[in-house]
């Protein structure tokens, strides 16, 4: 291997790594991140407001409150530095009236001189003190003799000893000159406007949201085969072009399945207009073993042509509304029970679900006849939360191969060994009872019941 192929696999191997590690942040980040539109809109709003409010601070108490500071504790210190050369030029003052007059008739300071001894020991500092600092360099700078300071015991005054060669000057001045002491007022601006822009922008965005919040309540519950009779577009332009097409595609597709039901209910009138006939025909003619057969026929063609119309009809029509589903399967139950099946039924949770609940409880009994047909004892329990109602079906019988469980909701698919063959049977069973699950939003899986034979779950969102 060349060198030249050394340095791609090298480089090759650390993009790899690179792409990794990235992927692996994302993972991490999105993991902290909000889920929902109206929090992820408020980060956005919120998360620049405080970066810029941050820097703003930062750079206005750091920069401008330390220049000032630092001016305002240089003038303070040239005073008590011509103090300090008043004191020196003139001794005839022995008791120092005039320097203490001066000074607080002309300069605001209230001026001392103590005995000559050794400087108090050092006090407690505050975490963060720009007048300690600004002072303590200005006086090294200006005076260059040992000097005191105390910044913390009295609130008002900053107090400063200055050691001369036979007395110590101490000096008391007014904090407020010395120091820029009004950051608390630009915090409560700062923080008092935030507040208030926030609860503007808190209260504009949420009549923002609520329109995309009504657009996917509507697609829900039409996804649900329920109406959302008061929806109609609001909001910005863009939330308006997109319920407007929602409404427009709601339309297409409430007019294509009347079209449809149109057509079959023809098709129907039609058809069975030609049945009727059949059936007269065959009531004239006398009882023969052949004619019999005929009309067995004839009615299995019936039969055959209500399942084809009820499968492609669906269960359009019908308007959803709370059914008590704890009641809906006892009677499923007395029903297999009258055909001399042995049924329990469980049921956990709120019973009342809104579904259409014809075309909900021709689904559960089609997946329970289709259990009653193969098994002998069957159990249906039904589970409502706060997401979904489940209801699973569970019996003794074969059971169907695993490979063929989504086989069998083929319309007019009819296996050999499999659970739909019935005589007389149409293949539609499950087909009808998967299209009514979907049709409410929901599903319809098979599985290994835990009795030995087919658990079928039907799980739909309330």
């Amino acid at each position: 291997m060349s060198t030249l192929d050394t340095g791609l696999t090298m480089i090759r191997t650390a993009a790899g790594r690179m792409s990794a590690a990235n992927g692996w942040l994302n993972r991490r980040f999105n993991n902290f991140m909000p889920k929902g539109l109206y929090a992820r809109a408020l980060l956005i709003m919120i998360l620049p407001m405080v970066i810029l409010q941050s820097v703003v601070a930062f750079v206005f108490m750091e920069r401008h409150w330390n220049t000032v500071t630092r001016r305002l504790s240089q003038a303070v210190v040239q005073d008590i530095a011509a103090l300090i050369d008043v004191y020196k030029i003139y001794p005839q003052d022995k008791d120092r009236t005039q320097i203490k007059m001066l000074a607080q008739q002309r300069l605001g300071l209230v001026v001392d001189f103590l005995p000559i001894g050794d400087m108090p020991p050092p006090g407690p500092k505050p975490f963060f003190s720009l007048l300690d600092q600004a002072l303590s360099v200005q006086i090294g700078r200006q005076i260059t003799k040992p000097f005191w300071i105390d910044t913390v015991g009295r609130s008002n005054l900053v107090e400063i000893r200055i050691q001369l060669n036979d007395t110590v000057m101490r000096v008391f001045a007014q904090r407020s000159a010395a120091y820029a002491s009004n950051s608390e007022i630009f915090l409560f601006w700062m923080v008092g406007t935030s507040s208030i822009l926030l609860i503007v922008a808190v209260l504009f965005l949420r009549n923002q949201i609520r329109p995309i919040l009504r657009l996917a309540d509507a697609a829900e519950s039409f996804g649900k085969g329920r109406d959302a009779p008061n929806f109609r577009p609001r909001g910005a332009r863009e939330v308006r072009r997109a319920a407007n097409a929602f409404i427009e595609m709601k339309v297409r597709i409430e007019r294509s399945i009347e079209q449809r039901t149109a057509m079959l209910a023809g098709v129907s009138h039609d058809l069975r207009t030609i049945l009727t006939r059949f059936k007269l025909e065959l009531a004239l003619i006398d009882n023969s073993p052949e004619v019999e057969d005929m009309r067995k026929d004839v009615d299995e063609m019936a039969g055959m042509l209500e399942a084809y119309l009820a499968f492609a009809r669906g269960d359009s029509g019908e308007q959803a509304q709370p059914t008590d589903m704890a009641a809906a399967l006892e009677d499923l139950r007395s029903d297999a029970e009258r055909n001399g099946h042995t049924a329990t039924v469980v049921f956990h949770g709120l019973p009342v679900v809104t579904v259409k609940p014809a075309s909900f409880k021709r689904c559960l009994a089609n997946l329970v006849s289709n259990a009653a047909r193969h098994a002998h004892d069957i159990g249906i329990t039904g589970h409502r939360d706060h997401r979904y109602l489940t209801v699973t079906i569970d019996d003794d019988g074969p059971g169907i191969p695993a490979d063929m469980r989504e086989e069998v909701f083929k319309p007019f698919l009819r296996l050999d060994d499999a659970r739909n063959q019935d005589e007389g049977g149409t293949g539609l069973g499950l087909a009808i009872a998967r299209d009514i699950a979907r049709s409410h939003g929901g599903d319809i899986t098979l599985g290994d019941s835990p009795m030995g034979g087919l658990r079928a779950t039907v799980r739909v969102p309330v």
